[in-house]
């Protein structure tokens, strides 16, 4: 790894300040731009792994796992290189390169689904995966243009582009399978991917024509692109901070063995339509939207995170027991299935955030990025490994993969309570002083 000295950008050769209305107004736009493009993931994801299975994959489901796995490991790769050159170039042509890439690899998944070739399918999603990994780069936006006070309130509204592109994405997705429907219709539709397409060209024309540029202060370049091995030297010599992201990866590789297998779940054993599929995905995204904005929301402050992590790592258990319940009777049952992802995304919607934040809280202010850097590292490696473990226990047994990430949630909880419970916040002193006697 070069460890050279940081090089300075030449002021000259970025552009000039926005006007504080430009500024202000350009929150909406990142905001509509990043949503438009989430809608075309949201309508993607869920097809996915069925479309993969007509084309023709082997009994073990490896095929399935890598490219679920695949625009993770991309995502992984190339987020640092999209946020180091929009220091170097500026933010704005760095998502218009990433949105114009999105506009290509949506296309070329409806042309895969269409010739029912995977490896063209491999090629989008690894396309996806590189053009998509500019959300660090509309966060680092966001950052640009709020003040320290407004810094939070900016970020939140990745969060609900998130949330509401995951919910409506796949509604999207049903509508544009259910519009071209006919009796000829193949099990595979290239439409989804074309209208996932035609979204992402909207949110490229967003940012083209509204989206000013926000990079206004030379910033420095660092040679370490791929991995900073200073932040996980301090990740590691916080206390109480390595177990946080041993449950933190733990919890990501079991949700993940669920997201990752339920559209094979609810094809092959309940019998779903391949429109019914994203619909079922809707309710998912919903119920996360809706645990997250009023749940955790009301109880945060309340509650303190170290309880709120705990409580969902219960919960999340507890999905798993009826999830495998649900999969393992003779006739499945849809309402159980559907009442097991509703508490299995209640229980980790109220651990992620309470995780996050006890990582921040007891991590040095001065060494906090780097350490909130490697976290999300961390969950990345996670969502990577989560498929290549599911899916082929699925094609095991249908209960494997949830009994395994059940059984791996449990030891997160072991890990939460003997090796975090303990902690503190940074700075704070290890024992309460004494009550003053007057």
């Amino acid at each position: 790894m070069d460890s050279s000295p940081p090089r300075p950008i030449a002021p000259a050769a970025l552009p000039a300040a926005a006007p504080p209305e430009a500024r202000t107004g350009s929150l909406l736009v990142i905001f509509l731009t990043v949503f438009v493009d989430l809608l075309g993931f949201g309508m993607v994801l869920p097809l996915l792994p069925v479309y993969a299975k007509h084309f023709s994959v082997t009994q073990t489901g490896w095929e399935i796992a890598a490219l679920m796995s695949v625009f993770s490991l991309m995502q992984f790769l190339f987020a640092p290189l999209w946020g180091r050159l929009s220091d170097r170039i500026g933010r704005r042509p760095v998502l218009m390169v990433g949105l114009a890439g999105s506009v290509g690899f949506y296309t070329l998944f409806g042309i895969a689904s269409q010739w029912e070739s995977l490896l063209v399918l491999f090629v989008a999603r690894i396309g996806a995966g590189i053009a998509g990994a500019t959300i660090p780069v509309a966060q680092a936006y966001i950052a640009d243009t709020t003040t320290l006070q407004t810094r939070a309130k900016g970020m939140a509204l990745i969060g609900a582009a998130f949330g509401l592109g995951f919910t409506f994405g796949p509604l999207l997705a049903a509508a544009a399978m259910w519009a071209s429907a006919s009796e000829q219709a193949v099990a595979t539709s290239p439409w989804p991917g074309y209208v996932a397409a035609s979204l992402s060209a909207v949110a490229l024309l967003l940012a083209v024509v509204l989206l000013p540029e926000s990079l206004t202060v030379a910033k420095t370049h660092s040679q370490r692109w791929f991995f900073d091995t200073r932040a996980l030297g301090d990740a590691l010599a916080t206390p109480t901070i390595p177990a946080l992201l041993i449950v933190s990866f733990i919890s990501v590789v079991s949700f993940g063995s669920f997201e990752t297998t339920l559209s094979l779940l609810l094809e092959a054993d309940f019998k779903f339509e391949l429109y019914q599929v994203p619909l079922y995905f809707a309710y998912i995204g919903l119920v996360l939207t809706l645990a997250q904005g009023f749940l955790v929301r009301r109880l945060s402050g309340k509650v303190p995170e170290m309880t709120m992590a705990t409580v969902g790592g219960v919960v999340t258990i507890l999905g798993f027991v009826v999830l495998i319940i649900a999969v393992g009777t003779r006739e499945k049952s849809l309402g159980l299935l559907m009442v097991a992802s509703a508490v299995e995304v209640t229980g980790f919607a109220m651990m992620t955030p309470s995780l996050q934040s006890l990582i921040s809280r007891r991590s040095d202010p001065a060494r906090q990025g780097g350490i909130l850097g490697i976290s999300q590292g961390t969950s990345a490696v996670a969502r990577i490994v989560g498929p290549l473990l599911a899916i082929p226990l699925l094609h095991v047994s249908r209960q494997l993969p949830y009994g395994v990430a059940m059984g791996l949630m449990a030891a997160g909880l072991v890990c939460l309570v003997v090796g975090a419970r303990g902690g503190k916040d940074y700075g704070a002193p290890a024992e309460p002083p004494p009550p003053v006697e007057l």
